[in-house]
Order: structure tokens, then C-alpha cells, then sequence
């Protein structure tokens, strides 16, 4: 691990300009030590990363080599505010395609597996490093860009697709078109279901729904973004755990306010350090993503890749305080999704910081017959787990918005 921090500094330092203005006066040299790095090394912001690419546009002073060297674009999905470009190399792309591999392996997808990719394959790296992954692996790829849910469904059944590729909320949305259209899901060949851009696929009701609606099929979670790539995979034996590529990232939790380390169990901020990408690199970077701090050791599958116990477990600025009570998404759609009659469900966030309100829209599929019931029940859940009230409301059939990529279920406003 030390050996490819130092190898990730001897080839960016001095040529890239954005470590070298961030790390000049720091006396980070390529012959640091890890913990050294931890100790002097400032960490790297979203925010500093946008700036850059407002100073120095279109792609910002964060690049290695020079321009021409660089192959790829991508562009984050924006979901959280300004978009940002990124490029790689064929070097930089191949490392992530070889990091692809360990969340492939631990699905046990192998070539003689048939790949469905439900994306519209905009310029989100996901999309492109899943499928191109999925290639190298030998596998027969299929991509659902430019379809509609039904046309998508018809595809699987018609190539016998083995492997499908979406968020959690997609793979939901798909079951339900598919019991909406007739389409038995016991009859496809789908045995592995691999999810990601969303906390669900490690959230158990979650997980549950998705395979209630696919019956032949396995769920397996991973996560990654585009600034740093595939980050983790699902443990083989312990599904709801996330392995980070221990191989690929320098690893770290911190306390988003105090910015210590966080004690093993306690959550705190992924902060990672990209070993291999180091075209365009990211050090010490605060991804805002919410995770236990793994504990040191061997896990039961054998390896001692960083785990993350329940995976993901929110985005850091995604807290809410409610009544003196703290709030995260992932918290709220695992009590919704243990109700099988909720076919879609909305938060609303209302007032002030100090006058913060929650309520909840759901709404039924079609085998809900008693609305009234399941409102209450749900109020009732909500209640237990919160130990607060939450007002739900049950809206008609085809009310609430469907999400192809990542679900935009809260709705906040003063």
C-alpha cells in the first residue's frame, strides 16, 4: 500500500497542478509514509474541485499528462449540485475496469453470463466502466439505452439475460411493470441483480422487495462515483456489507465536523484516496458519502478489504433534524419498504431548521385493498422507529414520479 501512495506522488508531483499548488509547503515528498501523508496531507473537497473547474475550464488543473493522452470523458450526475467533468486515460480507465472485476467476481458473474445494462448511457461513468468491465470479463453485454421500461423487460426475456445492472429503485420499477404487463419473472434467466447509486441495495426490506419481484434472482450492492471510480463490492458472505477494494484506495473515516478518525463502528465520512488513477487522482478526498468505520481483521469471506457494515448508509449533508430526532433517507425507506403494497412513496421536508416538519406520500400498487389500512400501518412503523409522528398520506395509482438513475424521493422546502 505505501509503495503505490509513493509510486501515485512520485508520478503526479510536480506535474499536476492541483497537487502542487495544494501540497506546496506541506513537505509531502514521494518518499512520505502513510501515516505521515494522514498527518500532513489536507484533504481534497467537492467544492475545491468545482472551483478549479470554474478557474481552469473546461477540466479543471487536476491532469497528470498532458491533454492529449486523455481518452475518456465523463460527467457526474449532478444530483447533488454542479456537475464535474472528469478524464482519464487508457491507463486510468483500465484501472478502474480491473476494479470492476472484484464487484463481478463477487456476483460470481462469469463469461458465460449475459449482461443487461439499464441505463440511457449519458455521460455518467458508471454506465461505461460497468459495461466496457463486463466485456473484459467476456460476457455478452446488452445495453438498454434509449428504451422505455416495457421494451427493456421484453429484451431480457428475448436475449435470456442472466445479469441485470440498475439502481434499487429501477429494479423495483422493472418487477412492477413486469406484473403490470403479465410478464412472469419466474420464467427469465436473471440470476444475479447488481444495484448501485442508492443506498437500498444494502437496506434489507430493500433488498427483500427486489428479490420478491425477480424470484430467480440474487441481489448484490456495490457502490462508486465518477471522481474516484468502483469503490467496493458485496461481502460473499455477508450480504448488507461493502468491501472496499482494499488494493485500490487508501481508506479513511473521519468525523465530518471534528475531522478525526472515527472509532471502528461509528459512523463517519468515507474519505479515500485513489492509488491507481492517478491521471486525474483524488488524495485525501472527502467523497460525503456516511459509513460505519470498518473494524481491522479478517472478515468471514477471507478477506481483509475494508467492510462497511450496511453499506452506505446515507449521503453526509443528507441528515435532517426532526423534532430533535436525526432523519436519513435509508432510515425511512426501510420501514416503507416493508410494506409490498407501497408502489412508490415521497418525503416532504417543510419549515425551518428549528421548525422542521416530515410527511410522506405513498403510493398503493394494485393488490392494496384496504388504502386506509396501510396508512395507518405505516404511520404506526414510522412512529415506532422514530418516536415521533409522521403524516402519510396515500395518493392515487400513477401520482409520484419513477427514477431511472438515482431516485429524487425528498422534496425540501422553507
Amino acid at each position: 500500500m505505501q509503495s503505490k501512495l509513493q509510486a501515485l506522488l512520485q508520478n503526479l508531483l510536480p506535474s499536476n497542478a492541483f497537487y502542487a499548488r495544494k501540497y506546496d509547503g506541506t513537505g509531502i515528498t514521494p518518499e512520505i509514509s502513510i501515516d505521515e501523508f494522514r498527518g500532513v496531507a489536507p484533504f481534497t473537497t467537492k467544492a475545491e474541485l468545482v472551483a478549479d473547474q470554474q478557474q481552469h475550464p473546461p477540466y479543471g488543473s487536476n491532469l497528470t499528462y498532458p491533454l492529449e493522452q486523455y481518452t475518456h470523458f465523463c460527467q457526474t450526475s449532478a444530483t447533488a449540485g454542479t456537475p464535474m467533468r472528469w478524464l482519464d486515460t487508457p491507463g486510468s480507465w483500465a484501472w478502474m475496469l480491473d476494479n470492476w472485476q472484484h464487484v463481478y467476481a463477487a456476483a460470481d458473474v462469469s463469461r458465460d453470463d449475459r449482461c443487461f445494462f439499464a441505463f440511457s448511457f449519458g455521460p455518467f461513468l458508471g454506465f461505461w466502466t460497468a459495461f466496457d468491465a463486463a466485456q473484459a470479463r467476456g460476457c455478452l453485454c446488452v445495453s438498454g439505452g434509449g428504451m422505455r421500461s416495457l421494451a427493456r423487460l421484453q429484451a431480457i426475456v428475448d436475449n435470456r439475460i442472466t445479469v441485470l445492472c440498475c439502481t434499487p429503485t429501477y429494479a423495483i420499477h422493472l418487477g412492477q411493470v413486469a406484473a403490470a404487463e403479465g410478464i412472469d419473472l419466474e420464467q427469465v434467466a436473471v440470476g444475479a441483480i447488481i444495484v448501485a447509486g442508492e443506498p437500498g441495495g444494502s437496506i434489507p426490506a430493500t433488498g427483500a422487495r427486489i428479490e420478491t419481484l425477480w424470484p430467480t434472482a440474487k441481489l448484490y450492492d456495490h457502490h462508486g462515483m465518477t471522481e474516484v471510480g468502483p469503490v467496493s463490492y458485496q461481502c460473499p458472505a455477508r450480504p448488507g456489507r461493502l468491501h472496499v477494494i482494499g488494493s485500490a484506495y487508501l481508506v479513511e473515516v473521519i468525523d465530518p465536523d471534528t475531522l478525526a478518525p472515527a472509532a471502528p463502528g461509528v459512523p463517519g465520512e468515507l474519505v479515500l484516496t485513489t492509488l491507481g488513477r492517478d491521471a486525474c487522482p483524488l488524495l485525501r478526498y472527502r467523497t460525503g458519502d456516511l459509513v460505519h468505520a470498518p473494524h481491522c481483521g479478517t472478515c468471514e469471506c477471507g478477506t481483509e478489504d475494508p467492510a462497511l457494515e450496511g453499506g452506505i448508509l446515507s449521503r453526509v449533508d443528507d441528515m435532517f433534524i426532526v423534532r430533535g430526532v436525526n432523519v436519513y433517507p435509508g432510515a425511512v425507506e426501510a420501514v416503507v419498504r416493508q410494506f409490498a403494497e407501497v408502489e412508490e412513496y415521497r418525503v416532504k421536508v417543510s419549515g425551518s431548521a428549528a421548525l422542521r416538519e416530515l410527511s410522506i406520500e405513498v403510493e398503493p400498487g394494485p393488490h392494496c385493498n384496504d388504502a386506509a389500512a396501510l396508512q395507518q400501518k405505516i404511520g404506526d412503523a414510522l412512529s415506532t422507529t422514530f418516536s415521533m409522528r409522521i403524516d402519510v398520506a396515500v395518493v392515487a395509482s400513477g401520482t409520484l414520479p419513477r427514477f431511472e438513475l438515482k431516485a429524487r424521493r425528498w422534496i425540501v422546502s422553507t
